[in-house]
């Protein structure tokens, strides 16, 4: 099992059944609220008969197709549809399965853009401490969260460095949204390209919102500082969206929420609420025409999947699109998030919190771990969550919590409840 304790699982299984709306069911018959949008990916909430009748649909009509040199009419339909929530500019959209193999196809496409432009040279990869970019050997070596690399260090790609992470406790606890100071942990790239030279950078690449290393939220102006710099020196600016893509931060994207564009994009989770395994990345038009202007007669991008935009995932990615559209939910995330920030911060003064954080439909409670035991108390929260009736996510020793977004305040209010009354029993 991904990311587990399986000896530890298999002794105590805990076994989801069923769902719908905002809860699920487990193996016992209890509902479960789901605190978490399953595992960041479905913002529309469970069991949507509109997507599952688009799935069924387009299995009952060409249930594959190959990619490779042929065609079908749904994704193509995907992309236009993706292209008009977009920031403008990026509208040429390659398709995958994950997030994990988003980002890898991302890094791809960005030597292959350099190459095009005459700059072979530029190989080297900026990652972020703290960063998730998935589990690819290209994800975990921008990545920084180190656990996901030690035991993979020595296959790790060889041009690489790590901007220092915004966490600051010292000056930014407690912030309500954007924390106010930290934009200079931005300059970092600048020890980076005085280091290794810009001329030889080919992209950096963070998440807008770091979400799961705890739920880090970008100081006010560091986006825009980053973007700045790399504009300065030639670099691509890549933006880890498959968490907050699709309502998460109180709009489309990151990218809309914070005003800063990047040149390539990673999507997944959110883009089928789920129901299918997809992934997509999206690339300013210059890139790709740049890449497809230059290439030799022939493929212009050795790259792809045997999935890449397949059927039943494009369908389940239309349906869902639809209603994000008709339901106004990243309208209604922006409505929401207030009430998110309000629940949330009532666990200031809660045992063991050291800080609380939150942006759009999301936020993040981080205690103290127990000495010589990191994680622990936390986990301890999740399981006594769970057996509670709530699913929340624990990250190292932060609980985050980012509801669907059709949660209602109510239920917004019982999820922090039941970690504030959990909280006071783990004390």
């Amino acid at each position: 099992m991904p990311f587990t304790n399986n000896r530890a699982f298999k002794s105590a299984p805990r076994l989801l059944v069923s769902a719908e709306g905002m809860h699920y069911q487990d193996a016992d018959g209890r509902q479960i609220l789901d605190g978490v949008s399953g595992l960041w990916c479905v913002n529309a909430g469970h069991g949507r008969a509109e997507i599952v009748a688009a799935i069924r649909e387009a299995a009952g009509i060409l249930d594959y197709a190959p990619g490779f040199n042929m065609g079908h009419p749904l994704p193509f339909a995907l992309a236009e549809k993706l292209a008009t929530i977009l920031p403008e500019g990026m509208d040429r959209i390659f398709f995958t399965n994950s997030g994990s193999e988003a980002v890898d196809t991302a890094l791809k496409m960005a030597l292959a853009y350099h190459r095009a432009q005459g700059e072979p040279e530029r190989v080297l990869f900026v990652g972020r401490q703290r960063g998730y970019h998935g589990v690819g050997f290209g994800g975990i070596s921008v990545g920084g969260i180190a656990p996901n690399r030690q035991a993979f260090e020595a296959q790790l790609l060889p041009h690489l460095d790590h901007l220092v992470h915004t966490h600051d406790l010292t000056r930014n606890a407690f912030s309500h949204g954007q924390p106010t100071h930290g934009a200079e942990y931005a300059d970092d790239l600048e020890r980076i390209i005085a280091q290794h030279g810009g001329s030889r950078i080919a992209a950096v690449i963070v998440e807008p919102v770091a979400g799961s290393t705890g739920v880090l939220i970008p100081p006010v102006g560091y986006l825009d500082r980053l973007r700045a710099l790399c504009d300065a020196h030639g670099i691509l600016l890549i933006f880890d969206e498959v968490i907050t893509g699709f309502g998460r931060t109180g709009s489309a994207f990151g990218a809309t929420t914070f005003g800063v564009v990047p040149d390539l994009m990673t999507l997944a989770k959110g883009i089928t609420n789920g129901a299918v395994p997809m992934g997509a990345v999206c690339a300013a038009r210059r890139i790709h025409d740049s890449v497809v202007s230059h290439a030799a007669p022939g493929i212009e991008f050795f790259h792809g999947y045997t999935y890449s935009g397949h059927p039943l995932a494009a369908a389940a990615g239309l349906a869902t699109l639809a209603i994000y559209e008709h339901e106004g939910l990243f309208e209604r995330a922006a409505m929401m998030a207030p009430t998110l920030e309000q629940a949330v911060h009532t666990l200031d003064d809660s045992p063991h919190v050291i800080d609380v954080r939150n942006m759009g439909m999301v936020g993040a409670i981080e205690l103290a771990p127990r000495a010589g035991a990191p994680g622990a108390r936390a986990g301890e929260v999740f399981m006594e969550c769970f057996r509670r009736g709530v699913l929340v996510r624990q990250t190292g020793d932060t609980i985050a919590i980012a509801p669907p977004l059709i949660v209602s305040a109510e239920q917004l209010h019982e999820i922090t409840g039941t970690v504030r009354d959990v909280l006071a029993a783990v004390a």
